[in-house]
């Protein structure tokens, strides 16, 4: 158990709780961001109540957040899949009522890895963790180079192109590269990107399903568990197709996995959490990434100039973009002993809400963390997470972006924003909505 420097209890005000804590309070980043800054100046560790939420800690600090992470013996993601588990993802009450409605009790209504621990986190990230290390992915580089140029060439002109560059041009490649690597027939896209946008915009109206009534409180929740359901129909074909006749790309591999100790296939609903995570997390969290870059470059002309001019800086700029959007938001954990963190004490069966987006921007870690600065180093940002439940994809995502930019940059005259952005109303997965550019390509 670590004991740290205590910390005076500061009471957080309703106004800042309910920025952090509500979709809503996320639909503008500045005054969250603002939000973020007061907490780690005032209460770098505090518990919060807001109305129609369990009681949580607000984890904003990059070193709390990485103790935290490192510990997954007292900091549970899961808790298994036994009535009253732990929900890893910060929902309201009624959505977790409803969620239980479901599963006879539990909120793991996944199997994916978001929802288990180490050890059988560990038996499960091992189906296909080999096939996301950096040396294999190697392979598909050139495929993947080959895709942004197609992207580049489908959806850009030479000249001025007015676009959104959210719709028009950051959302589709990220989309086409993950369900081509997962072997996903380019006809269903279209289908996997609008299950996607309601999978993380549950609490987002401009992401709402027909068939989920808007503005009840469990309607969040309802959202996610009618988009999970149209992905298990679509993947048990999938899985299906592949172990009747294997192929050489990622779905095999998930699907025809077996476990190390039965010698059986793992259940279907392991391949289906597999493929949700790949199709949902693969491809939204990157396309976030990429318009945050796109963003930061229009502000700033000499930043572009700078790396067009210093290509072998793209990695950099790579890092920095991730640092800058953050596209997931928080993570729950919830403790399973007592804990002193900070100097207070994390009482057994407490949740805590990890704020990724406030440790990238932790001045304890970051020289002027709120600039742009796409030769940041070190840049020690936890965009990906944390010890266990680091992020499976993350140097896929870092391939593409990388690739994405090596063609697109050497091309570019000049970026500008012509009308206000957007940002999803979403307290999860999410980063701008809508972006007016205007992208000269030579």
């Amino acid at each position: 158990m670590t004991l740290t420097a205590p910390t005076e209890t500061t009471d957080v005000p309703q106004e800042i709780a309910r920025r952090i804590v509500l979709p809503e309070g996320h639909k503008d980043d500045g005054p969250l961001f603002e939000a973020y800054r007061w907490m780690r100046d005032n209460a770098p560790l505090a518990q919060v109540a807001v109305e129609g939420y369990d009681p949580v800690w607000l984890v904003v600090k990059h070193a709390d957040i990485m103790e935290v992470e490192r510990q997954p013996h007292i900091f549970t993601s899961g808790g298994g899949d036994e009535p009253g588990s732990h929900n890893p993802i910060l929902q309201n009450q009624a959505g977790d009522e409803f969620t239980k409605s479901l599963t006879g009790g539990s909120l793991r209504i996944l199997e994916t890895l978001t929802y288990l621990d180490p050890p059988e986190h560990t038996v499960v990230k091992d189906i296909a963790a080999e096939w996301f290390r950096p040396a294999v992915l190697k392979k598909w580089e050139d495929e993947i180079r080959g895709l942004a140029r197609e992207a580049i060439a489908n959806q850009l002109s030479v000249g001025d192109n007015d676009i959104d560059a959210v719709k028009d041009f950051c959302l589709t490649y990220p989309l086409h590269v993950i369900m081509t690597l997962l072997g996903v027939p380019a006809e269903d896209e279209p289908r996997m990107m609008a299950l996607t946008q309601e999978f993380f915009g549950t609490d987002d109206p401009d992401a709402q399903r027909a068939d989920v009534e808007p503005l009840t409180p469990e309607a969040a929740a309802q959202q996610w568990s009618a988009a999970i359901q149209d992905f298990y129909a679509y993947f048990d074909a999938l899985v299906e197709a592949r172990r009747a006749a294997p192929r050489d790309d990622l779905a095999t591999i998930v699907a025809v996995a077996k476990h190390p100790e039965s010698g059986e296939y793992f259940p279907k609903e392991v391949a289906y959490g597999w493929f949700i995570a790949i199709a949902t997390a693969g491809h939204d969290t990157t396309s976030s990434t990429l318009a945050s870059i796109l963003e930061a470059l229009a502000q700033h002309p000499d930043q572009l100039a700078a790396v067009q001019q210093e290509p072998e800086r793209i990695p950099d700029l790579v890092n920095e973009g991730l640092r800058w959007a953050s596209p997931v938001k928080q993570f729950t954990r919830r403790a399973l002993e007592d804990y002193e963190l900070r100097g207070q004490t994390i009482k057994a069966g407490d949740r805590l809400a990890l704020m990724y987006q406030s440790a990238n921007r932790d001045t304890d870690v970051f020289d002027a963390p709120d600039e742009f600065h796409f030769d940041r180093k070190p840049n020690r940002h936890i965009a990906f997470g944390y010890g266990p439940h680091m992020c499976i994809g993350q140097h896929l995502a870092k391939l593409e972006l990388r690739v994405m930019l090596e063609e697109l940059l050497p091309r570019l005259g000049g970026l500008e924003l012509t009308g206000p952005r957007k940002m999803v109303q979403t307290n999860f997965v999410g980063g701008l909505r809508k972006l007016p550019l205007r992208l000269e390509l030579r």
